[in-house]
């Protein structure tokens, strides 16, 4: 698979699965595990994690059964906002195509203030985001990754 191929899937498979609110699988991987699955033609693309307010998880991407990408996030959440959770939504639903780690590097709605900065590659990468409301901090995500290779 290429770069471009796999960034591609991986938007796809954000935009389709948490950012849009996508239903949680019906039995999850692991216990107490909050499991969000999608899949097209050879691809498949988990979004396991736990926890809500405070919540850490992990994104795996597959071709044809075989692990090829992955992602792990740690989030706080602290102060809880009316709309916030819609909020992180809507950004989460602006992946860039170039970088499909969380959100862009910045978007803004009303009170609530998105930012989020990463360095490296799809190959290899880490970065933050948080979001502020009436410019005080309220929630932030530390998040890295990058390919799965055999020998």
């Amino acid at each position: 698979m290429s770069n471009k191929d796999i960034v591609h899937f991986i938007t796809e498979a954000k935009k389709n699965a948490y950012a849009s609110g996508g239903g949680l699988a019906s039995k999850p991987t692991r216990p107490g595990a909050k499991d969000i699955p999608y899949q097209k033609d050879k691809w498949s693309y988990l979004d396991s994690y736990y926890g809500e307010l405070d919540f850490m998880g992990e994104e795996v991407v597959w071709e044809q059964n075989r692990a090829i990408w992955g992602m792990n996030y740690r989030g706080d959440t602290y102060e809880e906002i009316a709309g916030f959770p819609q909020f992180l939504l809507e950004a989460l639903m602006r992946v860039p195509d170039d970088a499909p780690y969380r959100g862009p590097k910045h978007y803004a709605n009303g009170p609530f203030e998105y930012f989020c900065e990463w360095s490296g590659s799809v190959e290899s990468f880490h970065g933050s985001e948080y979001v502020t409301y009436e410019g005080s901090r309220i929630y932030s995500l530390h998040f890295h990754g990058g390919k799965i290779s055999y020998t």
